[in-house]
């Protein structure tokens, strides 16, 4: 890096997003105390309920400012009853248009348990998964599968007869999606918990589907250039129930697009919640990080819901520009925070609604603010 500060974009969206981002946006505002300015926060609004209030999902500003920007922070948009003329979601273009237009082809989901975070299970909070079992990470292609513009309907008279969606896989997007694994998994120092073997697990349906078949053919053939991890593979209904019963069995997850998509949320039960759950859209240029839960109308506007899945996504979005830029300022910001944030959680004194306590969205902010002043950067 040249010394310059990172440009930063905040993309609060919809519901709940404002209030989680604004827990991040004080959070890199701590982390930048004492520093000499490493980072310009710009937010710009968009979403949902800026579609239905000004007849345009974002701004034109906003857009070109994502598409400039070192790294994005997006909270989440979609809002009940709100979609754009052609019945899509409002706001969904600003999170599928960035992938593709940003080329993010890799979402990075980390599934990782941290010592003090309960489950509801059954309506109970307990402690079901044991934190040294669960430390994986998914990654689904971003760019095409199911999620493509390859649909439509068959209208005739007065009523819809067909609709149809057609997955799309590429040898392009399954390649660099597979490799990106391979490489995350060559980096892990950990491994597998079971025994801390460097692996990665294809998931796909590929005895019946011949995209998936594709997929599993492109995974053995990257998968030759590294002999020193393990490949492993899974039918994605035979993994829905492996990974819930052997979570210690996965290092690095690699899947499709809507399967990723699938999975990746069933993975956020190890971790405790989608309140714990931070994801990754990235690329070889550009980078976009969020927290995962979506928009949540029932709970926007009470500063009830969860920000630690913000928290993780700014950490990840640290990682990452310091991997990116070989930045060991931002690698050290990172780690500061993981730390902080380990903390807070072990402590339980932070617990918000789904975790069974009373804390606020704000309040849960101000702990994690606070062990983060605590910790040397």
């Amino acid at each position: 890096m040249s010394g310059a500060p990172y440009d930063l974009v905040l993309l609060p969206g919809d519901g709940t997003g404002p209030e989680v981002v604004r827990q991040g946006r004080r959070l890199l505002e701590t982390l930048a105390e004492g520093d000499s300015a490493p980072w310009r926060i710009a937010e710009h609004p968009g979403g949902a309920q800026y579609y239905q209030a000004h007849g345009r999902e974002w701004t034109e500003e906003a857009e070109t400012a994502a598409r400039q920007a070192d790294a994005i922070l997006l909270g989440a948009v979609g809002w009940p009853g709100v979609s754009l003329p052609n019945g899509e979601i409002a706001g969904a273009s600003i999170v599928l248009g960035l992938r593709r237009q940003l080329d993010l082809f890799a979402n990075v989901r980390p599934c990782r348990l941290y010592p003090g975070v309960l489950h509801r299970i059954s309506g109970e909070y307990k402690q079901v998964w044991s934190p040294k079992n669960v430390d994986m990470v998914i990654i689904r292609e971003n760019t095409e599968g199911l999620y493509t513009p390859a649909h439509g309907r068959l209208t005739r008279g007065e009523g819809t007869e067909v609709a149809i969606d057609t997955r799309v896989i590429t040898r392009k997007g399954a390649e660099r999606v597979i490799r990106y694994a391979f490489e995350l998994a060559r980096r892990r120092s950990r491994g597998a918990p079971e025994d801390g073997k460097k692996r990665v697990t294809c998931v796909d349906k590929s005895n019946v589907l011949e995209g998936c078949r594709f997929f599993r053919e492109t995974f053995d053939r990257v998968a030759t250039e590294y002999p020193e991890i393990e490949r492993d593979y899974a039918y994605v209904d035979a993994f829905t129930q492996w990974v819930v019963r052997n979570p210690e069995h996965y290092d690095v997850v690699v899947s499709t697009n809507m399967m990723g998509d699938i999975i990746t949320d069933l993975a956020s039960v190890l971790q405790g919640g989608m309140g714990f759950a931070a994801g990754g859209n990235i690329g070889t240029e550009h980078g976009m990080f969020e927290p995962v839960h979506g928009s949540a109308p029932k709970y926007a506007g009470k500063d009830q819901v969860n920000p630690f899945a913000t928290f993780f996504a700014v950490e990840m979005m640290l990682r990452w520009l310091g991997e990116r830029h070989g930045d060991a300022r931002m690698t050290r910001q990172a780690d500061r925070l993981e730390r902080a944030l380990g903390r807070v959680i072990a402590a339980g004194s932070a617990r918000t609604y789904d975790q069974g306590g009373p804390i606020s969205t704000t309040g849960a902010g101000d702990a994690v603010l606070t062990a983060v002043r605590g910790e040397a950067a």
